[in-house]
């Protein structure tokens, strides 16, 4: 537990030094010129330590050529060029034309490794950052401490990661577009335990999903190979965060695709039927094409609206469901009980054909861009096969409105122990020897016929009923918390106000 602490503060700590160095850039383009640095930091490292082992001529080895780039794309390595590696960039940081070497290294290594053509980021002879601090955020990178128990890619990839959250959270509401919170994600994999077989991510973002599907794969003694990753994202910038943050995994990436018209337009899986199916759609999204797909073959359970695609989504995923395959994914809460423009008839009809699986009621402030309230919603195929328990006439709903933590006063997120004790309510819901029972205010196993009788809402709220009051109530210490907290907004409000007081201060005003 102590090294995981170590580890963990590693990360803050670069996070903060690689934030000074920032200065008047803007988040959503500091992200590109750090994560595109540590993205070439990873694949140099790898680089260098297959080189060594050519170099020495060992073994199978004896007669290869360390400037061979067969020799790398055997092992699945990307070839990095001479004036790409970082020894060499790391020698030129104090260089005034230091960007201008980085971007000429980008285009380099794309023309050497096809996979990666037209991902990197060449940003960093624009002039929008000193070529000092370019400098200093390359000895930042330098000085990473390589954790060789878990490999280069393992810790680099956790730093990836680990920015790509802090840039989000930097970003708010935009970042919000490229990024679902960890806590989430963790969530829909722990429920769907994508063990083996086809994933597939429709609108995969930055391809968090995919990444902890690989990481639910390794922490479980699986093989990774066994997941097959498919995606598709619509927008490029994303989907090239989404190819460094697979690659720097060593993730296939191969199957995640780009196109601007997105997945409703231009499905680039056509014929892919997925084992798992899990994602994060954009919400209530009124910009989706849908009146020119009225007569889509997709749309099995009804015609969505046009100016919402929440049951499009729906739709696409059952789509490109395999005759086993299982779906997890966010939705705005609203589609728990909207009945506009036919989607209450879409909702009775895919909960008729014994799709729906089971739902969770997610707390507020979970995600970055926006404050609608959302649901997890699990879907599966022909599941009753002695694996699984026959849950076929029944719905699982799981009210955790309350649960999780606050970050900062805009965000909340899933421990570990809500993350567990949600996927093993599930897990024990369906599995044959699994202790499930109603809690109320918490979980409840609600008949076909009951959801038919509510009028096919699904909100959990209406099945779980209100929690059992605690006994243990301790006024004066939840008094003595909401005073402390009080306390400390009076003392954050005199900051602001005196930020504020400064800053009209600088204001000059010039008479006409």
């Amino acid at each position: 537990m102590a090294q995981k602490k170590k580890e963990e503060s590693i990360e803050k700590t670069l996070w903060k030094a690689a934030d000074t160095l920032r200065k008047n850039i803007d988040a959503a383009e500091y992200k590109h010129i750090v994560l595109g640095l540590i993205f070439l930091k990873y694949i140099s490292d790898i680089f260098d330590a297959h080189y060594k082992k050519l170099e020495e001529g060992k073994g199978e080895y004896e007669w290869a050529d360390p400037e061979d780039k067969d020799e790398y794309k055997a092992k699945n390595i990307f070839f990095v060029p001479e004036d790409a590696r970082w020894s060499y960039l790391q020698k030129r940081a104090k260089y005034p034309g230091i960007g201008k070497d980085i971007d000429d290294a980008m285009d380099a290594i794309e023309r050497d490794n096809s996979s990666l053509k037209n991902v990197l980021p060449k940003v960093y002879a624009l002039g929008n950052i000193d070529p000092k601090n370019l400098g200093g955020l390359i000895d930042l990178i330098s000085n990473i401490s390589m954790n060789n128990k878990n490999g280069a890619g393992d810790f680099l990839g956790r730093v990836f990661e680990y920015f790509l959250g802090e840039f989000a959270l930097a970003e708010g509401k935009k970042g919000g577009q490229f990024y679902t919170p960890r806590s989430v994600v963790e969530l829909l994999v722990a429920m769907l335990e994508p063990y083996k077989g086809r994933a597939f991510d429709p609108c995969c973002g930055s391809g968090g999903m995919f990444v902890h599907s690989e990481k639910f794969v390794k922490e479980r003694q699986g093989r990774i190979n066994d997941i097959s990753i498919y995606g598709q994202e619509s927008n490029q910038t994303t989907w090239r965060l989404c190819k460094m943050n697979l690659a720097i995994r060593g993730i296939d990436s191969s199957q995640v695709k780009w196109n601007s018209e997105g997945s409703f337009l231009n499905n680039a899986h056509k014929d892919l039927k997925a084992d798992f199916v899990i994602a994060n759609p954009p919400f209530n999204d009124s910009d989706w094409s849908g009146s020119l797909l009225r007569t889509d073959g997709r749309w099995q359970y009804g015609v969505p609206p046009a100016n919402n695609a929440n049951y499009a989504w729906i739709q696409h995923f059952i789509y490109h469901l395999a005759p086993k395959g299982q779906a997890g994914f966010v939705l705005a809460k609203g589609s728990l009980t909207s009945k506009t423009s036919g989607e209450g008839d879409i909702r009775e009809a895919i909960i008729e054909a014994r799709l729906l699986d089971c739902i969770v009621n997610l707390p507020a402030k979970l995600f970055l861009n926006t404050q609608i309230p959302a649901s997890l919603w699990f879907l599966r195929r022909n599941q009753e096969n002695g694996k699984f328990r026959d849950r076929t006439n029944e719905i699982l709903f799981i009210d955790a409105k309350d649960m999780g933590h606050l970050i900062n006063r805009r965000t909340r997120e899933f421990s570990k122990e809500d993350v567990l004790k949600i996927a093993d309510t599930y897990h024990n819901w369906r599995n044959p020897n699994g202790k499930y029972e109603d809690v109320k205010g918490f979980c409840n196993s609600a008949s076909i016929q009951k959801v038919k009788e509510m009028d096919y809402t699904l909100t959990p709220g209406r099945y779980v009923g209100l929690a059992v009051q605690e006994d243990d109530f301790d006024f004066k210490e939840r008094f003595t918390s909401l005073k402390a907290e009080f306390e400390e907004q009076i003392k954050e409000e005199a900051v602001l106000n005196e930020r504020i007081v400064k800053n009209f201060a600088k204001i000059e005003l010039k008479n006409d």
